[in-house]
């Protein structure tokens, strides 16, 4: 696996001499939202799939063959935020540590900047350089993120969100997409360790929850 805050829009209407201010209806931001929320069930519904799916799932055999679905916050639309992008284009390539001693060949794509839960933030974008030629991962992006919620409800190494190359200078972050490295299921697994940049001073109660062993 590798993936606005919904604020009123305003729409200006020049009309001769004179401008009509439209405001939407509550019914329209309230369908806005009822779509938003079923693309978040959506993700949950398809992660939860592959976790079942011998195929693709990190889960072992012992974990698997009773596994009913991953904890998810609930969906929250507020979680949804579009950042604006300060692309990097002049970075240089480096090493991500992971959990093991494999480093991720990495380069900083860009830096998001946005709003959430009333406090500014920036975070690291980055872009796979082992991937770029996989078909399928040419437009990928990674987003690695630690917040207050870690060690908490979620796992305390932090979590990932997989992204897409925008076409303008914005992007589109849904937090409720958040999910945890493999390594969190199985040790096999080799996970880029989140840089301590990307630490968010706030509690997202959004996405994935630590996966509790029993």
């Amino acid at each position: 696996m590798k993936y606005v805050l919904l604020s009123t829009l305003f729409f200006i209407i020049a009309c001769g001499q004179q401008k009509k201010y439209h405001k939407q209806t509550d019914e329209e931001q309230a369908s806005i939202n009822s779509d938003a929320v079923r693309k978040i069930l959506y993700f949950q519904n398809k992660l939860n799939s592959e976790f079942k799916d011998p195929e693709s799932s990190p889960l072992p055999d012992r974990f698997r063959k009773d596994f009913e679905g991953l904890d998810f916050f609930m969906p929250d639309t507020n979680y949804i935020v579009t950042a604006k992008l300060q692309r990097t284009p002049d970075a240089e390539p480096f090493l991500l540590p992971t959990t093991t001693s494999r480093k991720s060949h990495e380069k900083l794509y860009a830096i998001a900047h946005f709003v959430l839960n009333g406090i500014e933030h920036q975070l690291e974008i980055y872009q796979s350089l082992e991937l770029l030629d996989e078909e399928g991962y040419e437009d990928y992006l990674f987003l690695p993120f630690l917040d207050n919620t870690n060690g908490e409800e979620t796992y305390a190494g932090g979590r990932y969100i997989d992204l897409k190359e925008p076409e303008g200078d914005s992007i589109v972050i849904d937090f409720n997409r958040a999910y945890n490295p493999y390594c969190v299921y199985n040790k096999k697994y080799s996970c880029p360790l989140v840089p301590r940049q990307n630490y968010m001073k706030t509690k997202v109660l959004a996405g994935v929850k630590d996966f509790i062993k029993h």
